[in-house]
């Protein structure tokens, strides 16, 4: 059985940067492996994910079924098949982004939250979470104002406080699977960090 490794945070956090870094690390070290996006990695799921950022006549119900569908696709035509070929596979963001943004962010009941990532994911967890903890408002800052098509960066600062608290919490209930860090450091601090969690991981193994 492969490696799943997920990658989180608040907008501007590096989430992107490092799991593609780890990805670069992976491949140098001959190491087969997959890196993937939520939502997204399918091309279904990419033109899904066009309409989640960029739409305008989404509701908070439909928003979490649409993550909850581009994310089954995802689990059954990508991770799955790689991991039972014993692959690594990277992925930014996954089911703790819907917690985080459409529990704690907009408020909807995370029970149902719960059973949706199951139902999607068929009750697959990785067996890392890194977590990259940054204030929102010095993510915002990093990301030069953003994209302006962006519906979640369109976001008012509240909310995105609530995303980042979320987080927090969530790390907080399983200390075990998740690696916090502080996005602030340096990138290179960052990436050895995550680097060295993975090959402690490979090694327990």
């Amino acid at each position: 059985m492969g490696l799943f490794i997920v990658f989180e945070g608040v907008e501007g956090s590096g989430k992107s940067t490092q799991s593609r870094e780890l990805y670069r690390r992976l491949q140098k070290a001959e190491l087969e492996a997959v890196l993937i996006r939520e939502p997204g990695g399918t091309p279904t799921a990419e033109y899904v994910r066009d309409w989640l950022i960029g739409g305008h006549d989404i509701s908070p119900l439909t928003e979490l079924l649409l993550f909850s569908a581009t994310r089954a696709s995802l689990v059954e035509s990508v991770i799955r098949p790689a991991l039972s070929k014993g692959e690594i596979v990277v992925c930014d963001r996954y089911i703790y982004s819907t917690l985080a943004y459409q529990g704690y962010g907009r408020g909807m009941d995370m029970g149902a939250i719960d059973n949706l990532n199951g139902i999607a994911t068929g009750g697959l967890e990785p067996e890392l979470v890194v977590l990259l903890d940054l204030p929102p408002d010095i993510g915002f800052q990093r990301k030069r104002g953003g994209d302006p098509n962006d519906r979640f960066e369109r976001e008012d600062l509240a909310f995105h406080q609530r995303v980042h608290e979320g987080y927090n919490a969530l790390a907080a209930n399983d200390p075990k699977r998740w690696l916090v860090l502080d996005a602030s450091l340096p990138m290179e601090s960052l990436a050895s960090a995550i680097w060295d969690r993975v090959l402690e991981i490979q090694a327990e193994r």
